[in-house]
């Protein structure tokens, strides 16, 4: 029973830890990208079941499609193979025949999959519909140091339009690795292309590419972020990266470079790695942007449930004074918060009285999954610096179980009387707080 009750407890926590997640990403836009060796392997049903899950989740999905595997077996039987040259494929009539089928086939095999709804499996009950069509303009590489690539394309164009209208419609698009000429040809493309291509004409809030290599690390650790000029300093330094983490680290680059938010690296090997790398904390793969990973800034009226949440249990605790939504609705500009993945994650106060050039610092509060990360400290000195631009000179606090914390951020104990006089009239000496100041 005891063993019973703590499944529950731990199901339960992480639910409520990931709940932060699933708002932030309910609408988002995704494009979701992996090999042909993913789809043939024995976990891919697996993968497809965690896909069913984020559309469920209110997320527009984008799926684009490999068949490097499949396309080699058909190329295997016709006793024909695909040459490479400066590490560019070269593909001629047999070849491009080739592809054609095995993207086709794997087409097929996706869709079957999210078409599944058999009451003894994970996709009991969901009505998904794919949409897939002619949605990418490619044109020829063409001659290239005197080797014609005959067949061999890159993305010219993408049907922006009607991408979005079957997204609008709440269906899941599936790319294959293929484009089309206005002459009708067609095109053999690398995945990462179209990934990229797509993702940055939509768009998209996340471009995620599986590849079938461990998780990139540093140090014995996961590498969890990287900016695109990171990831060109990486590209030059490190000689241990294999070809797919080389082309997937330059796709995520550019891919941010054009406009995509946030690209993720993640390793299909690893069961159920798309979600935890999108409902977790520290996720699961490396993730590139181009803004930094944590933005601190002055709170908006959009960010009141999140500082809500911040604030209520602690509220509840005792730890804080309850301040109501309609309060926190009009003093909101002068808070300042720490977003993480559209997640606010840390807030904190500032209230001048600029009679006494004195500022009050309140409602620091921080994720309990992100406390002793230092974001207390960071916000802290934000305010400082807000104060001391708007000529303040000194700051105070009142708190009944943090005082330790600011004695080590240099408050030091003071009285009531070293209060501004609008702030002393309003004191609860039943609550009893302390009054720490701090010289600027």
């Amino acid at each position: 029973m005891g063993q019973s009750k703590q499944v529950t407890d731990n199901f339960i926590n992480w639910f409520r830890t990931a709940s932060p997640y699933v708002h932030a990403h309910r609408g988002a836009t995704l494009v979701l990208a992996f090999g042909g060796s993913a789809v043939a392997d024995d976990a891919f049903p697996s993968l497809v079941h965690d896909i069913a899950l984020l559309q469920g989740l209110g997320i527009r999905l984008v799926l684009v499609h490999g068949s490097r595997p499949q396309i080699e077996e058909r190329l295997k039987q016709r006793k024909a193979s695909m040459t490479y040259v400066n590490g560019l494929r070269v593909t001629d009539e047999t070849a491009i025949t080739c592809v054609k089928e095995a993207a086709g086939s794997v087409r097929i095999d996706v869709e079957a999959l999210l078409s599944t709804a058999s009451s003894n499996s994970p996709m009991a009950g969901v009505r998904i519909r794919v949409a897939s069509g002619n949605f990418v303009t490619a044109k020829p590489i063409g001659v290239r140091d005197g080797t014609d690539y005959l067949f061999t394309g890159e993305v010219r164009r993408i049907d922006t339009d009607a991408i979005t209208h079957q997204l609008d419609a709440g269906n899941i698009v599936l790319l294959p690795p293929l484009g089309y000429s206005s002459t009708g040809e067609v095109f053999n493309l690398s995945t990462a292309d179209v990934a990229q291509s797509v993702a940055a004409a939509i768009g998209a809030d996340k471009l995620i590419l599986l590849g079938d290599d461990k998780p990139l690390k540093r140090a014995g650790k996961l590498l969890q972020h990287l900016t695109p000029t990171e990831v060109d300093q990486m590209l030059t330094r490190r000689k241990s990266l294999t070809n797919e983490q080389k082309q997937l680290l330059q796709t995520a680059a550019s891919a941010c470079r054009k406009g995509v938010k946030r690209a993720h690296l993640l390793s299909r090997t690893i069961d159920g790695v798309v979600l935890k790398e999108l409902f977790t904390r520290d996720g699961a793969g490396t993730m590139i942007s181009a803004k930094p990973f944590d933005t601190m800034r002055t709170a908006r009226a959009d960010d009141v449930v999140g500082i809500l949440a911040l604030i209520e249990p602690l509220e509840k605790q005792g730890a804080l004074v309850r301040r109501s939504r309609e309060l926190i609705e009009n003093e909101v500009s002068y808070f300042s918060v720490i977003e993480r993945e559209g997640v606010i994650i840390a807030c904190a106060a500032l209230y001048p009285y600029a009679k006494e050039r004195m500022a009050e610092i309140a409602c620091v509060a921080v994720h309990p999954e992100y406390r002793g990360a230092g974001f207390g400290e960071t916000l802290l000195h934000e305010l400082e610096r807000k104060a001391e631009a708007a000529n303040i000179n000194r700051l105070f606090v009142l708190t009944t179980s943090s005082s330790h914390w600011f004695g080590d951020q240099g408050f030091k104990l003071s009285q009531v009387q070293s209060l501004p006089m609008a702030k002393r009239g309003l004191y609860n000496y039943r609550r009893n707080s302390r009054v720490l100041v701090k010289e600027l």
